[in-house]
Protein backbone atom coordinates (compact mmCIF):
# COMPACT_ATOMS: atom_id res chain seq x y z
CA UNK A 1 0.00 0.00 0.00
CA UNK A 2 1.00 3.64 -0.87
CA UNK A 3 0.15 6.92 1.15
CA UNK A 4 -0.51 9.79 -1.40
CA UNK A 5 -1.75 13.50 -0.49
CA UNK A 6 -4.00 12.00 2.02
CA UNK A 7 -5.48 9.34 0.02
CA UNK A 8 -4.54 5.75 0.67
CA UNK A 9 -4.40 3.64 -2.60
CA UNK A 10 -4.00 -0.51 -2.17
CA UNK A 11 -2.43 -2.34 -5.15
CA UNK A 12 -6.12 -2.72 -6.92
CA UNK A 13 -6.80 0.92 -6.53
CA UNK A 14 -3.51 1.95 -7.96
CA UNK A 15 -4.10 -0.16 -10.95
CA UNK A 16 -7.53 1.19 -11.52
CA UNK A 17 -6.25 5.14 -11.08
CA UNK A 18 -3.40 4.35 -13.58
CA UNK A 19 -6.10 2.50 -16.08
CA UNK A 20 -8.08 5.41 -15.82
CA UNK A 21 -5.29 8.11 -16.48
CA UNK A 22 -4.10 6.09 -19.67
CA UNK A 23 -7.38 5.42 -21.11
CA UNK A 24 -7.76 9.13 -21.01
CA UNK A 25 -5.05 10.39 -22.91
CA UNK A 26 -6.58 9.93 -26.06
CA UNK A 27 -10.02 10.45 -25.05
CA UNK A 28 -10.87 14.06 -26.17
CA UNK A 29 -13.45 15.63 -28.63
CA UNK A 30 -12.40 16.57 -31.87
CA UNK A 31 -15.43 19.59 -33.51
CA UNK A 32 -15.58 18.99 -37.30
CA UNK A 33 -17.21 21.35 -39.62
CA UNK A 34 -18.52 19.56 -42.65
CA UNK A 35 -20.30 20.38 -46.11
CA UNK A 36 -23.77 19.01 -45.60
CA UNK A 37 -23.28 16.92 -48.59
CA UNK A 38 -20.81 14.60 -46.65
CA UNK A 39 -23.23 13.99 -44.25
CA UNK A 40 -24.30 10.69 -45.60
CA UNK A 41 -21.04 9.31 -45.50
CA UNK A 42 -19.86 11.10 -42.10
CA UNK A 43 -22.06 7.89 -39.87
CA UNK A 44 -19.74 5.69 -41.84
CA UNK A 45 -16.73 7.44 -41.69
CA UNK A 46 -16.72 7.89 -37.87
CA UNK A 47 -17.38 4.32 -37.30
CA UNK A 48 -14.35 3.32 -39.47
CA UNK A 49 -11.99 5.52 -37.46
CA UNK A 50 -13.56 5.06 -33.90
CA UNK A 51 -12.21 1.40 -34.84
CA UNK A 52 -8.75 1.94 -34.12
CA UNK A 53 -8.97 5.10 -31.86
CA UNK A 54 -12.10 4.15 -29.65
CA UNK A 55 -11.95 7.02 -27.03
CA UNK A 56 -12.05 9.82 -29.20
CA UNK A 57 -15.66 11.42 -29.49
CA UNK A 58 -16.15 13.68 -33.00
CA UNK A 59 -18.56 15.81 -32.81
CA UNK A 60 -20.04 17.09 -35.97
CA UNK A 61 -21.35 20.59 -37.32
CA UNK A 62 -23.16 20.09 -40.68
CA UNK A 63 -23.99 23.67 -43.03
CA UNK A 64 -23.21 25.13 -46.50
CA UNK A 65 -19.36 25.77 -46.54
CA UNK A 66 -19.72 29.46 -46.95
CA UNK A 67 -21.62 29.47 -43.50
CA UNK A 68 -19.11 26.99 -41.80
CA UNK A 69 -15.73 29.21 -43.02
CA UNK A 70 -17.83 32.51 -41.91
CA UNK A 71 -18.43 30.90 -38.06
CA UNK A 72 -14.35 29.63 -38.42
CA UNK A 73 -13.43 33.23 -39.24
CA UNK A 74 -15.65 34.86 -35.98
CA UNK A 75 -14.25 32.31 -33.64
CA UNK A 76 -16.08 29.04 -33.98
CA UNK A 77 -14.43 26.19 -32.14
CA UNK A 78 -13.74 24.06 -34.59
CA UNK A 79 -10.71 21.74 -35.14
CA UNK A 80 -11.28 20.50 -38.72
CA UNK A 81 -12.49 22.48 -41.76
CA UNK A 82 -13.95 19.72 -44.24
CA UNK A 83 -15.35 22.00 -46.70
CA UNK A 84 -17.35 21.47 -50.46
CA UNK A 85 -14.41 23.06 -52.33
CA UNK A 86 -10.75 24.54 -52.34
CA UNK A 87 -11.71 28.25 -52.36
CA UNK A 88 -12.95 28.27 -48.56
CA UNK A 89 -10.57 26.54 -46.78
CA UNK A 90 -8.14 28.05 -49.13
CA UNK A 91 -9.15 31.21 -47.74
CA UNK A 92 -8.62 30.31 -44.09
CA UNK A 93 -5.02 29.05 -44.89
CA UNK A 94 -4.56 32.32 -46.49
CA UNK A 95 -5.80 34.33 -43.69
CA UNK A 96 -3.77 32.16 -41.42
CA UNK A 97 -6.41 30.48 -39.31
CA UNK A 98 -5.91 27.09 -40.62
CA UNK A 99 -2.14 25.63 -40.23
CA UNK A 100 -2.50 22.92 -43.34
CA UNK A 101 -2.82 23.77 -46.65
CA UNK A 102 -6.06 22.86 -48.21
CA UNK A 103 -5.57 19.11 -49.82
CA UNK A 104 -8.90 17.62 -51.46
CA UNK A 105 -10.23 14.26 -49.96
CA UNK A 106 -12.80 13.78 -52.64
CA UNK A 107 -14.68 15.16 -55.47
CA UNK A 108 -18.41 15.49 -55.52
CA UNK A 109 -20.48 14.87 -58.57
CA UNK A 110 -24.23 16.48 -59.53
CA UNK A 111 -27.25 15.00 -60.10
CA UNK A 112 -30.85 16.07 -60.63
CA UNK A 113 -34.18 14.45 -59.16
CA UNK A 114 -37.80 14.74 -59.09
CA UNK A 115 -40.36 13.32 -56.90
CA UNK A 116 -42.07 12.69 -60.44
CA UNK A 117 -41.22 10.40 -62.94
CA UNK A 118 -39.96 12.46 -66.00
CA UNK A 119 -38.33 11.79 -69.52
CA UNK A 120 -34.55 12.19 -68.16
CA UNK A 121 -33.21 10.82 -71.76
CA UNK A 122 -33.26 14.48 -72.64
CA UNK A 123 -30.51 14.93 -70.02
CA UNK A 124 -30.41 18.36 -68.68
CA UNK A 125 -32.71 19.66 -71.15
CA UNK A 126 -35.07 18.93 -69.53
CA UNK A 127 -35.60 21.99 -67.07
CA UNK A 128 -36.52 23.90 -69.93
CA UNK A 129 -39.93 22.38 -70.19
CA UNK A 130 -42.77 24.22 -69.87
CA UNK A 131 -43.55 21.60 -67.18
CA UNK A 132 -40.50 22.34 -65.29
CA UNK A 133 -41.74 25.22 -63.14
CA UNK A 134 -39.73 25.53 -60.00
CA UNK A 135 -35.85 23.90 -60.00
CA UNK A 136 -34.59 23.60 -56.50
CA UNK A 137 -30.43 24.65 -56.20
CA UNK A 138 -28.50 25.13 -53.20
CA UNK A 139 -27.44 28.85 -53.00
CA UNK A 140 -24.78 29.24 -55.51
CA UNK A 141 -23.23 32.24 -53.25
CA UNK A 142 -22.76 30.11 -50.34
CA UNK A 143 -22.40 26.28 -51.67
CA UNK A 144 -20.06 24.89 -53.53
CA UNK A 145 -22.87 22.56 -55.23
CA UNK A 146 -24.87 25.74 -56.06
CA UNK A 147 -22.60 27.25 -57.89
CA UNK A 148 -21.31 24.47 -60.08
CA UNK A 149 -25.41 23.88 -61.00
CA UNK A 150 -25.21 26.98 -62.34
CA UNK A 151 -22.03 26.51 -64.03
CA UNK A 152 -24.01 23.56 -65.64
CA UNK A 153 -26.74 25.20 -67.02
CA UNK A 154 -24.85 28.30 -68.30
CA UNK A 155 -22.76 25.98 -70.06
CA UNK A 156 -25.90 23.86 -71.36
CA UNK A 157 -26.98 27.27 -72.67
CA UNK A 158 -29.93 27.19 -70.49
CA UNK A 159 -29.29 30.40 -68.24
CA UNK A 160 -32.01 32.21 -69.96
CA UNK A 161 -34.86 30.02 -70.37
CA UNK A 162 -34.78 28.92 -66.71
CA UNK A 163 -34.45 32.33 -64.83
CA UNK A 164 -37.01 32.82 -62.55
CA UNK A 165 -37.94 29.02 -62.01
CA UNK A 166 -34.86 28.54 -59.20
CA UNK A 167 -36.00 28.06 -55.97
CA UNK A 168 -32.65 28.61 -53.26
CA UNK A 169 -32.00 26.07 -50.56
CA UNK A 170 -29.44 27.32 -48.12
CA UNK A 171 -27.33 24.28 -48.19
CA UNK A 172 -26.85 21.19 -50.55
CA UNK A 173 -29.05 18.80 -47.98
CA UNK A 174 -31.51 21.18 -47.74
CA UNK A 175 -31.64 20.96 -51.68
CA UNK A 176 -32.80 17.33 -51.67
CA UNK A 177 -35.93 18.02 -49.65
CA UNK A 178 -36.99 21.27 -51.49
CA UNK A 179 -35.90 19.15 -54.98
CA UNK A 180 -38.67 16.54 -53.69
CA UNK A 181 -40.99 18.73 -51.94
CA UNK A 182 -41.61 21.56 -53.42
CA UNK A 183 -40.02 22.13 -56.84
CA UNK A 184 -40.47 19.63 -59.91
CA UNK A 185 -36.88 19.36 -60.21
CA UNK A 186 -33.93 20.07 -58.26
CA UNK A 187 -30.17 19.56 -58.60
CA UNK A 188 -28.35 17.75 -55.68
CA UNK A 189 -25.08 16.72 -54.57
CA UNK A 190 -25.03 12.68 -56.32
CA UNK A 191 -23.91 11.63 -52.29
CA UNK A 192 -27.23 12.59 -51.30
CA UNK A 193 -28.64 9.81 -53.21
CA UNK A 194 -27.79 7.44 -50.54
CA UNK A 195 -29.93 9.31 -47.89
CA UNK A 196 -32.71 6.16 -47.02
CA UNK A 197 -35.43 8.47 -47.30
CA UNK A 198 -34.59 8.93 -51.33
CA UNK A 199 -34.44 4.97 -51.94
CA UNK A 200 -37.73 4.75 -53.15
CA UNK A 201 -36.76 6.96 -56.36
CA UNK A 202 -34.99 4.98 -59.13
CA UNK A 203 -32.53 6.15 -61.89
CA UNK A 204 -33.28 7.60 -64.72
CA UNK A 205 -36.97 7.53 -63.68
CA UNK A 206 -36.80 9.66 -60.75
CA UNK A 207 -33.05 10.92 -61.14
CA UNK A 208 -30.35 10.63 -63.21
CA UNK A 209 -26.41 12.42 -62.72
CA UNK A 210 -25.11 15.73 -64.78
CA UNK A 211 -22.72 15.21 -67.71
CA UNK A 212 -19.61 16.05 -65.68
CA UNK A 213 -18.35 17.82 -68.71
CA UNK A 214 -21.37 20.78 -67.97
CA UNK A 215 -19.16 21.43 -64.72
CA UNK A 216 -15.74 21.96 -63.17
CA UNK A 217 -14.64 18.87 -60.78
CA UNK A 218 -16.51 19.77 -57.43
CA UNK A 219 -12.67 19.02 -55.30
CA UNK A 220 -13.77 19.17 -52.12
CA UNK A 221 -10.82 20.20 -49.91
CA UNK A 222 -9.78 20.02 -46.10
CA UNK A 223 -7.67 22.00 -43.48
CA UNK A 224 -6.76 21.74 -39.85
CA UNK A 225 -7.66 24.68 -38.06
CA UNK A 226 -5.13 26.76 -35.96
CA UNK A 227 -6.53 25.73 -32.35
CA UNK A 228 -6.04 22.50 -32.81
CA UNK A 229 -2.06 22.89 -33.22
CA UNK A 230 -0.15 19.65 -31.89
CA UNK A 231 -3.43 17.63 -31.06
CA UNK A 232 -2.93 14.37 -32.10
CA UNK A 233 -6.44 13.57 -32.10
CA UNK A 234 -7.19 16.07 -34.56
CA UNK A 235 -4.23 14.73 -36.94
CA UNK A 236 -5.15 11.26 -36.82
CA UNK A 237 -8.88 11.91 -38.27
CA UNK A 238 -7.27 14.43 -40.61
CA UNK A 239 -4.90 11.70 -41.74
CA UNK A 240 -7.37 9.03 -41.76
CA UNK A 241 -10.02 11.03 -44.06
CA UNK A 242 -7.07 11.25 -46.78
CA UNK A 243 -6.38 7.32 -46.07
CA UNK A 244 -7.49 4.73 -48.35
CA UNK A 245 -9.94 2.98 -46.05
CA UNK A 246 -11.68 6.50 -46.20
CA UNK A 247 -10.90 7.06 -49.81
CA UNK A 248 -13.31 3.57 -49.99
CA UNK A 249 -16.19 4.94 -48.28
CA UNK A 250 -16.64 7.93 -50.58
CA UNK A 251 -16.09 5.86 -53.45
CA UNK A 252 -19.22 3.59 -51.96
CA UNK A 253 -21.15 7.37 -51.09
CA UNK A 254 -20.97 8.63 -55.13
CA UNK A 255 -17.96 10.47 -55.15
CA UNK A 256 -15.15 10.70 -57.15
CA UNK A 257 -11.44 9.80 -55.72
CA UNK A 258 -8.28 9.63 -57.66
Amino acid sequence: MMKQSGILFTGKKIFLVLLLLSSSVFAGQINVAVAANVSYAMDKLIIEFNKTNPNTKIQVTLGSSGKLVAQIKNGAPYNIFMAANMGFPQSLYDDQIAITKPVVYAQGALAMISSKELDFSKGIDIIKESSIEKIAIANPKTAPYGAATMEAIKNAGLEEVTKGKFVYAESASSTVNYATTAADIGFIPKSSLFDENLAQYKENKNWISVDTKLYKAIEQGIVIINNAKDNMEVKAFYDFILSAKAKKIFIDYGYIVE
